[in-house]
């Protein structure tokens, strides 16, 4: 096998899906004229991302065995002024990890999509923006230049927008949308200020070009300042990453994009559009290495939201919105391990965490289904009793366990890394981190497995919801659930089929690949980390001795006890003494009121943000642009002319003896003049 890739595969993994979403999103809704249906929409949308997903597992099978690598332009957009515009894509570990990850888990969301949205009337249209979706992620990951990273960032953006906002005519998804949107926006901001930076410095938007200049920017500072310039330009990337990936304090669109149809959830808080800050800050890392300001800082945001962002889950109620909230939080644990220059530990969890949490939004989307669309977990319970829900059960305990790190499970192998390299980081906000991700693990136990015991054990209480409640997935499913007290009913092999086969990697994916991701040759080439500076992963590598051992040596540490006892809790609080959390709640009711408020972020941004902004933008508009503007330049301009015009017009009178007279006159003005001047 040669060493080098095909581009006409490479081609074929990133079009495969984008054909299907055309033909779809054309012939398969009203712009087409409906000309085939919803069979062949699934059938078509399903085959050209399973073939996506064939021929990434060839890649990466490629790029493991036989150090296949491939880093080409395709196509010279355009050049200016020597900054060349390209498309082309760059293959190597990372790249190809991440190609396997997006396809399967949007395979998976496609086949599930098949049950989840059977009764919906946009059937064909949602599964043409899944497709869309995927090709977009793909750009991205593929892309081997920063052009083609902000196309795949922005077209992730634009779609994520048309799926949470799927149901346009709820005004409670328009406005969801709306704020993804807008927050991703400010993110962007600070992302295209980064890449304008190293364009405008290093004179390229390639990435290996960039990249082999590093060492000329980490001298450069930035004009009229004494600030780095590679400092400067990392933050900003960083910033974008922030938005993408739902950071502190620009994690406040994620929450409520829970108005999209469950399937969207598991894509975009799963594979996808969350984990492109991560992925983007890894692929940066020859860069981010250059600069502890920017890893402290990264270090800083990832803990705040690994932390606060899990204590917000402890009082959900929508089982959507626990796993919601989960995401938030491994998101954090994901950027703190940035910060700590373990980008391969964070990239191992970005991996991980795909499997098991759009396992856990797939599960949730069937036990919705289940309740009839009923999603709120006090008016649940009992389901592991009940032969339509026992997958969702089974793979919902496997999902929850990866989660919480149990020694074995995919989320242990990768969380327990995370841990170690923040203990072992040399900068200074590492001890602050180290307090957050441990504390984190108890929190995350604890939210998990109290979202696990009131949904499928204890008494059953689904005849207990009131007849009022409607969650927010109602839309299109109105015909067979209107009463909420019936029994559950099965979800169906299209909706489960795709939990069986997620909870497998969400069981071994860790054991299988921790030592080759971490400890081996996989992302050579593709990270980079400066261990004379920052010897975290040089440290673990030491003292790793197999992911068995590893497993092993689990037992005596600190974060499986925390763990433990998250779970323990939170099992005697909902199982065995109910009335305790109602108690705590009486008591801490200042503290259940900021969390049940979001820490009042949404009241910050809606009325200091939004208000100031609005303010500022009325005043411009008022006194910038009708007074000034339209007022003093425009309309001002044309009154000065037309005073002007007025005067001049007298003298236009269009009689003989006047002008003759005005003749007479000049004439006599000149000689007075020149007599003048003579003397």
């Amino acid at each position: 096998m040669s060493a080098t890739l095909s581009t006409s595969t490479l081609v074929t993994v990133a079009v495969a899906p984008l054909v299907g979403s055309l033909l779809a999103g054309i012939w398969g809704t009203k712009l087409g004229g409906n000309w085939i249906g919803r069979r062949l929409s699934h059938v078509l949308t399903i085959l050209g991302v399973l073939i996506s997903f064939v021929l990434s597992v060839g890649v990466l099978w490629d790029v493991t065995q036989h150090g296949a690598r491939y880093n080409q332009t395709l196509y010279e957009w355009m050049v200016v002024g020597g900054l060349k515009m390209e498309i082309g894509f760059l293959v190597d570990g990372l790249t190809a990890m991440m190609m396997c990850v997006v396809t399967f888990v949007s395979l998976m969301v496609h086949v599930y999509t098949i049950g989840y949205m059977e009764e919906d009337e946009g059937y064909n249209r949602f599964f043409s923006y899944i497709s869309l979706f995927t090709f977009s992620m793909l750009m991205l990951v593929m892309s081997n230049n920063m052009l083609q990273l902000f196309f795949g960032w922005e077209a992730v953006g634009l779609v994520s927008y048309l799926l949470i906002g799927f149901w346009f005519k709820k005004p409670t998804a328009t406005f969801a949308n709306m704020k993804a949107f807008l927050v991703n926006r400010v993110g962007d901001f600070g992302f295209i200020l980064g890449i304008g930076l190293i364009a405008a410095y290093a004179g390229t938007l390639n990435y290996g070009e960039a990249f082999a200049k590093s060492g000329e920017l980490a001298k450069m500072s930035l004009p009229g300042t004494d600030w780095s310039l590679v400092t400067v330009a990392c933050i900003c990337l960083f910033i974008g990453a922030m938005g993408k990936s739902a950071q502190f304090p620009l994690h406040v669109w994620l929450p409520d994009s829970m108005e999209g149809p469950t399937p969207i959830s598991a894509l975009i808080h799963a594979a996808t559009m969350v984990t492109a800050g991560i992925f983007m800050v890894a692929r940066m890392s020859p860069l981010y290495e250059l600069s502890d300001v920017a890893l402290n800082f990264i270090l800083v945001i990832g803990s705040i939201t690994a932390l606060f962002m899990g204590f917000l889950g402890i009082i959900q109620n929508d089982i959507k919105r626990v796993v919601a909230y989960s995401t938030l939080s491994q998101l954090g644990y994901m950027t703190v391990a940035l910060g700590a220059s373990a980008y391969s530990v964070a990239v191992f969890h970005l991996m991980t965490h795909a499997f098991f949490k759009a396992l856990l939004f797939l599960a949730a989307g069937a036990v919705i289904v289940a309740m009839h669309h009923n999603q709120d977990i006090r008016y649940m319970g009992g389901l592991a009793r009940h032969r339509h829900t026992k997958i969702a059960w089974i793979t919902s305990l496997l999902g929850s366990l990866a989660l919480i790190g149990t020694p074995l499970f995919a989320g242990f192998y990768s969380k327990d890394m995370i841990i170690e390299a923040v203990r072992h980081s040399t900068l200074p906000m590492a001890g602050i981190a180290y307090v957050a991700v441990l504390a984190g693990v108890f929190v995350t136990a604890f939210y998990s497995f109290r979202m696990y015991f009131l949904v499928f054990h204890g008494k059953e209480r689904w005849d207990e919801v009131p007849n009022e409640h409607h969650s927010p997935d109602d839309q299109g499913h109105d015909d067979h659930h209107d009463d909420h007290h019936e029994l559950p009913i099965n979800p169906g092999w299209s909706m489960n089929m795709p939990l069986i086969l997620l909870a497998v990697p969400s069981v071994l994916a860790g054991f299988l690949f921790i030592q080759p991701m971490l400890f081996g040759d996989f992302f050579k080439g593709a990270i980079v980390v400066n261990e004379l500076t920052h010897p975290a992963m040089g440290v673990i590598a030491k003292h790793f001795h197999g992911a068995l051992q590893l497993a092993w040596h689990a037992l005596v540490t600190l974060p499986f006890w925390l763990a433990l006892a998250g779970v323990v809790t939170a099992w005697y609080f909902y199982m065995k003494a109910p009335h305790i959390p109602a108690a705590i709640k009486a008591k801490c009711q200042p503290i259940y009121t900021l969390l049940e408020n979001k820490y009042y972020m949404d009241a910050f941004n809606e009325k200091v943000l939004a208000a100031g902004t609005r303010w500022l933008g009325t005043g411009l508009w008022q006194r910038g642009d009708q007074q000034a503007i339209d007022g003093a330049l425009v309309n001002g301009s044309w009154k000065l002319v037309g005073a002007f015009s007025r005067v001049a017009r007298l003298l236009q009178s269009g009689y003989l003896y006047h002008y003759a007279l005005s003749m007479i006159v000049g004439v006599f003005v000149l000689l007075t003049y020149f007599v003048w001047l003579k003397k």
